[in-house]
């Protein structure tokens, strides 16, 4: 992978690749399920261990200290298994892409005798070819590196996918050798051995769910396949996904019933949106929990710790963090609500900015139901905003504001009368900008106009008295 990080915690649909194998061992009821641990042993057992807080009993642990091939890797998995009598199913950390029925037909091979998943990839480069005796029962199994030119140009590979009699295989790995180009003990070496010893059953799968991932170019396929995969069974649940080639979901991601997402939304982490909700293009949702019929989106961001209640409105360019919008309330353009609470049917007008952060701790911004909070406003943390109140545009709001008041932060406007005028010209004599001359007229404050007292009964009022 060229990478610092091991590839098994590289991520596709949002989990480690590694995720994939431990998490479908466990659905088919596998105990124990041993994970066998090389480079970087404490960061992906930690990994693996967040991962499945619940299966820690079922898990355990063993440790490859020499990388010195797959079976010396099975071999090490042994110790952590002397009490199991069963039988074995061998998969591999970098394979995301199986599907429980193809190992439950695996699984239900003839018993009494190994089984091995086969496939033939469009190029089979780089895999084992299965050689098959004149019988058509498969006799061995070739690695590339040791592949005649007739072996090479076989086109059914192994998939390195095994179901085998725990007694069987411990047997058969103690008589593996390192006698090949590679000097490492291969798994591949049980398939011959047991097709001497009774015969060993091949099970063929669609390659698609066996490739494994070497580099970033398989792991962006891999994630491609899951991608389809994960879009289709949400869309056969009820979900509407407009164009599911341009959107993401995450595997942990859950989606009601009658919910529409549109093209380009990433949905990621334990991101629930509810029944009826519409995710609109473009949209990113993480760890975010999305109410009944609410709306979010286009270009909307819905950060860790969102939750928004039933038929809430987020609209185009509004980011949102650990912050809770109340029933019906609506935040429609060019806003950041962080670290807030804001109740029902409040009103948030473009470019509100809760400013949350002091530079060393962050701070929560409290907004009651029903709440009016007029454009370009900035609610300096901590700070409340009453029921009710209003917050007139383009005031910053540093104290609590009561229920059902006014708050207006504004400096007084100054109109300078025939200001324009004398600019053109100035402009026109090609004489200096305005800018660099005195203003031959006072600025006049307070000039605008009253409101008529018929047109003034009975409304808000507007401005301070």
């Amino acid at each position: 992978m060229k990478s610092e990080r091991p590839k098994v915690l590289h991520a596709v649909a949002g989990r480690p690749l590694v995720y994939f194998p431990v998490a479908l061992a466990l659905e088919l009821g596998a105990d124990p399920v041993v994970v066998v641990l090389g480079h970087f042993a404490a960061e992906v057992r930690a990994a693996i261990e967040a991962l499945f807080p619940g299966a820690t009993a079922r898990l355990r642990f063993a440790v490859q200290a020499e990388q010195k091939g797959t079976a010396h890797a099975v071999l090490c998995a042994k110790p952590a298994l002397e009490d199991f009598a069963g039988d074995l199913l061998v998969l591999y950390g970098d394979v995301p892409s199986l599907e429980k029925a193809t190992i439950e037909r695996l699984l239900g091979a003839p018993a009494g005798r190994p089984a091995f998943l086969t496939a033939r990839p469009p190029d089979p480069t780089g895999y084992g070819r299965v050689v098959r005796a004149a019988d058509g029962l498969p006799a061995r199994v070739v690695e590339e590196k040791d592949c005649t030119d007739a072996e090479r140009a076989i086109g059914e590979v192994n998939a390195g996918i095994y179901r085998i009699p725990a007694g069987m295989l411990w047997g058969a790995l103690a008589r593996v050798s390192d006698r090949n180009a590679q000097r490492e003990r291969y798994l591949t070496d049980v398939v011959e051995l047991a097709a001497r010893d009774g015969g060993i059953t091949a099970v063929p799968a669609p390659f698609e769910e066996v490739a494994g991932v070497n580099d970033r170019a398989e792991l962006a396929l891999a994630a491609a396949r899951l991608r389809r995969r994960i879009n289709r069974a949400h869309q056969l649940a009820g979900v509407t996904i407009v164009d599911p080639e341009a959107t993401w979901i995450d595997v942990g991601v859950a989606l009601g019933r009658d919910v529409v997402v549109e093209p380009g939304c990433v949905l990621a982490g334990a991101t629930r949106v509810h029944d009826g909700a519409t995710i609109r293009a473009h949209s990113v949702l993480e760890d975010a929990v999305v109410g009944e019929g609410a709306i979010v989106g286009p270009f909307a961001r819905l950060r860790p710790g969102t939750v928004l209640d039933r038929g809430v409105h987020v609209g185009n360019f509004v980011e949102t963090k650990k912050a809770h919008l109340g029933e019906g309330t609506k935040a429609n353009h060019l806003s950041y609500l962080g670290d807030a609470e804001v109740g029902p049917g409040v009103n948030v007008g473009a470019g509100t900015i809760t400013c949350n952060y002091d530079g060393v701790h962050k701070h929560p911004t409290t907004i009651g139901a029903g709440a009016f909070i007029g454009s370009d406003s900035q609610l300096v943390a901590p700070v409340t905003v009453g029921a009710r109140a209003y917050v007139g545009a383009g005031s910053t709001i540093t104290e609590d504001v009561p229920d059902d008041a006014l708050a207006l932060t504004r400096a007084p406007q100054a109109n300078v009368e025939g200001w324009a005028i004398r600019r053109r010209a100035r402009q026109a004599a090609g004489r200096a900008p305005p800018s660099q001359l005195p203003p031959k007229t006072k600025a006049k404050t307070g000039t605008r106009a009253k409101p008529k007292a018929k047109a003034a009964e009975g409304r808000r009022r507007t401005r301070p008295s």
